[in-house]
């Protein structure tokens, strides 16, 4: 009998891409995924605006995406697969397992969510989960997401606290987002209250910390 070779994978492996932006983390888990016999990691990329070019080209089963990605996030990729690879399901993999980011996952079409601190096997598990049609979600951080209820930002007060960061002035924030200064400080007024923070710089934190950025 002819010995198997290594590299081998069964007929209808499971194709997955993975999206990491550090080149250590992403190699060990592709080494560690590739170790199951039917799982196959057919592209890698550490860039968030790279993710759908190369699914278009590879066609994953499944996308393993980080968040706090270079140049696009991994929530937003998430939502141009969507469109753009409606076959990929998603599957996050973060080091912040916010509530807030767990809505927005699911808003944007994700089929699981999980943090970076399980085993490898119940990585692998949750591949084959969502490629079967579950949605997989870390328990806790369901409850936590439950618990703290919807982003009460709406899309203008987030994108005017995105802008806020680097010590950027209201008249900065009015010009990049093409508004009026009093608009911007309506909306950064607005977005304090919602936070329940003394000023922009504490309102961000407190959003960021919750998931809603």
């Amino acid at each position: 009998m002819n010995e198997m070779p290594q590299d081998h994978h069964p007929a209808k492996s499971v194709r997955v891409l993975l999206a990491e932006d550090q080149g250590m983390m992403r190699g060990a888990l592709a080494l560690l995924l590739g170790l199951e016999e039917d799982i196959e990691v057919v592209a890698q990329v550490g860039a968030g605006d790279k993710i759908v070019a190369e699914a278009l080209v590879a066609r994953p089963d499944v996308a393993l995406l980080d968040i706090e990605l270079p140049g696009l996030s991994g929530l937003d990729a998430a939502a141009l697969l969507r469109e753009e690879c409606p076959d990929c399901r998603v599957l996050i993999l973060t080091t912040f397992g916010r509530p807030g980011y767990l809505r927005r996952a699911m808003e944007a079409g994700a089929a699981g969510f999980l943090v970076k601190d399980g085993p490898v096997e119940d990585l692998a598990e949750a591949i084959r989960r969502v490629l079967r049609g579950e949605t997989v979600i870390d328990p806790a951080l369901a409850a936590a997401a439950l618990s703290a209820g919807a982003n009460p930002l709406t899309a203008r007060e987030r994108d005017v606290l995105n802008a806020s960061v680097d010590g950027a002035t209201v008249a900065d924030i009015a010009g990049k987002l093409h508004l009026s200064e009093s608009t911007v400080r309506n909306y950064l007024s607005s977005a304090i209250g919602k936070t329940s923070t003394r000023n922009r710089m504490e309102a961000v934190r407190a959003a960021r910390q919750q998931g809603w950025l």
